[in-house]
């Protein structure tokens, strides 16, 4: 697959300028692999051959403000989905910002920022990605202010905060839209292009030295792309910022925009350097770009394989074949002077940096913990609120589920018989009601593509958005609770007294605050919907079998099923917890012949239920609260670890990447990458 990065930018070319010379980043990011790899580098901006000297090189880039970075011989590679790996990037040289990679990915080959081994910090970088992840029942305004809110220093005023919003809504032409719902699958909101450009908004809202757009004209008609990457040009050059970004199909004024070039096809580099000088390269190797044509869809189509004809051997289909212009761009630009300026360039970096010391990258300051914790958890309540799937459909099926309880179990009455119906109708409350918890399930998956978004550029941590969805959360749970429990409480006819109806209030609310903490972990290690639905079911039905209803708990086999499963789940805390607060204080007549003519609840709970009677009911309570708290710093872990943890797996058990890039063309066509 071809592609092309390039960096916007309305200088004139050649000029040394804090938008034009400094060397350009690349996307954070790799994209999804396919069968030919793409690639998570980008172009770097060309210096000019008049810059020969480190003085001069010094002159032209600052050492306070640039960020510099190199690589060389730099090999990507990462699970294929056939098996085996794919090689993305083929012994790449240049400098430009390195990408994120994923934890999946391998990696060979040197990366230098300012001369040492650092990372970017919060404010220096942003990336805007592919895919517009962003919270569909929000206005563009809205989306644009939580945003600033939550990246912007407090410093700022709140209206200062609000100004800057609006003056980058406006930058990017959405002022029209402000007031429009962004929207997704359950409503009609902004258009494509208009999303893309909220995605932008997003990331300029920190002024960052260096931003990386993944397909920023996509959705976007050929008008409205110009005036988008304009402006973006027009923003680099007022706020001394590096622009890269990877482009498929610019248009002729799009592509005049850019100043700096690098066409990629399947990993390798096929031309690095100024786009007037693209055009004279291809025509000396015997492409030249037809008259009156886009240079940009001329060389894409030129280095694009995809649809090369099979079985045509003939001398004459070689030539005119991608894989035969590949190979010879590939090999002519490897030999070529711009190559060697390339190199000569990463050598007078080093220079510059061993004489004078690489300097770190400072991190901006921003919000606070408490105001993004603030911020995230107002938002998330705004999201929960607007967005019918999260609770109120689940509300809407608990009250109808409760109204069948309470008919079901009307005036349950204190008969011998209504001793099971009683533990039926608590183990229902305390099992399936809660299961049912698992409805929000997708939009928290919608949330967590958000956060890895967000927390990806570094707007937030892990844990300010736990503990945020968690406070926002709470008061729907509750109503959940209160109303649709009350119901089926009082109509089943179980204890009248009100502190008896706020325990069971409470330990169905803690119910499904622990299945919500239990599926937030399944969203965080099983992202898929549909899967983690199955997973999340399937953990609970486990549990359901072990909480000492469907098997009492003397009956359950000891090893695995009664130590330690019956104690782990959450179920066994609330049926006792449920038990206790019911039946204590109750007499029932006896139904034995002989026996006496009364039994007491706790007789009850002995002999029936075989409950625990150690400790009050308060203290089941007190367990279920700290499973939420459990699962909720589970949560977090997993979250922070995971990736690092993943990092270390597949370091163990990667392989040198082989990629074999035509077979048909013989052993020059096959590139290998040993150790």
């Amino acid at each position: 697959m071809a592609q092309t990065m390039s960096s916007p930018s309305s200088v004139p070319r050649w000029t040394p300028s804090p938008s034009s010379t400094r060397p350009l980043r690349s996307p954070a990011r790799l994209a999804d692999v396919d069968d030919a790899a793409l690639f998570p580098f980008g172009a770097s901006s060309f210096t000019p051959p008049q810059l020969r000297s480190m003085g001069e090189v010094e002159n032209g880039w600052s050492m306070d403000q640039g960020v510099f970075l190199t690589w060389e011989d730099l090999w990507v590679s990462a699970p294929g989905r056939k098996g085996g790996r794919v090689s993305i990037l083929c012994g790449i040289t240049g400098f430009a910002r390195p990408g994120r990679l994923a934890s999946n990915v391998s990696q060979k080959g040197e990366i230098l920022i300012n001369g040492q081994k650092q990372k970017l910090a919060f404010g220096t970088s942003a990336y805007v990605t592919q895919d517009d992840v962003l919270m569909t029942t929000l206005t563009v305004r809205e989306a644009v202010y939580y945003s600033a809110q939550l990246q912007l220093p407090d410093s700022m005023s709140m209206a200062e905060k609000r100004a800057r919003a609006e003056a980058t809504i406006r930058e990017m032409g959405l002022e029209s839209a402000m007031d429009t719902r962004i929207g997704g699958w359950a409503s009609k909101g902004i258009s494509g292009g208009q999303k893309r450009r909220v995605s932008i908004c997003v990331e300029l809202l920190t002024r960052p030295r260096l931003l990386f757009l993944d397909e920023p004209t996509s959705g976007l008609d050929s008008a409205a792309s110009y005036h988008v990457m304009t402006r973006i040009a027009r923003l680099a050059r007022r706020e001394a910022m590096t622009v890269v970004a990877a482009i498929h199909q610019p248009s002729n004024e799009v592509f005049e925009l850019f100043h700096g070039l690098c066409l990629l096809a399947y990993g390798r580099t096929v031309f690095f350097g100024p786009p007037l000088m693209a055009d004279e390269f291809f025509a000396s190797n015997g492409f030249p770009c037809p008259s009156l044509s886009n240079p940009s869809d001329h060389y894409l189509r030129t280095i694009n394989k995809d649809f090369d004809v099979d079985g045509e051997d003939s001398p004459a289909h070689k030539s005119r074949s991608a894989s035969h212009a590949i190979e010879l761009l590939v090999r002519s630009y490897s030999s070529s002077e711009i190559s060697h300026e390339v190199t000569q360039q990463i050598a007078l970096m080093r220079n510059m940096f061993c004489v004078k010391g690489g300097s770190l990258v400072k991190k901006r300051s921003q919000a606070s913990f408490f105001t993004q914790t603030r911020v995230l958890t107002r938002r998330s309540f705004v999201n929960m609120y607007r967005d019918l799937g999260y609770y109120w459909l689940r509300f809407a099926i608990y009250v109808a589920l409760c109204l069948c309880v309470g008919t079901i179990y009307y005036d349950v009455g204190h008969s011998f018989g209504s001793i099971q119906a009683r533990g039926s109708m608590l183990m229902f409350t305390a099992a399936f009601l809660t299961f049912m918890a698992i409805g929000g399930f997708p939009s928290f998956v919608e949330d967590m593509k958000i956060f890895g978004r967000e927390r990806l550029n570094g707007h937030y941590g892990a844990t300010a958005f736990t503990i945020a969805n968690t406070l926002s959360a709470i008061p729907y749970l509750a109503l959940i609770s209160v109303l649709p429990g009350a119901m089926a409480y009082y109509l089943v006819g179980l204890q009248h007294p009100a502190d008896h109806f706020v325990y069971f209030a409470l330990v169905l609310f803690m119910c499904m605050m622990v299945v919500e903490g239990l599926m937030m972990i399944v969203a965080s290690l099983v992202p898929d919907f549909l899967m983690g639905i199955i997973t999340g079911a399937g953990i609970q039905g486990v549990m359901m079998l072990n909480g000492g209803f469907f098997r009492l708990p003397q009956d359950l086999p000891r090893p695995v099923w009664r130590y330690p499963m019956y104690y782990l789940a959450f179920h066994k805390y609330a049926n006792q917890g449920f038990y206790k607060n019911e039946f204590l204080g109750l007499t029932f007549p006896g139904n034995e012949a002989g026996g006496p003519p009364t039994i007491t609840g706790e007789e009850i709970l002995r002999g029936v239920w075989q409950v625990e009677m150690g400790y009050s009911k308060w203290v089941d309570l007190a367990i279920l609260l700290a499973m939420v708290m459990l699962y909720r710093l589970m949560f977090l872990g997993v979250v922070k670890i995971a990736e690092k943890v993943k990092a270390k797996i597949n370091a163990l058990s990667v392989r040198a990447p082989v990629l074999y890039i035509d077979v048909k063309e013989k052993s020059s066509l096959e590139i290998e990458d040993s150790p």
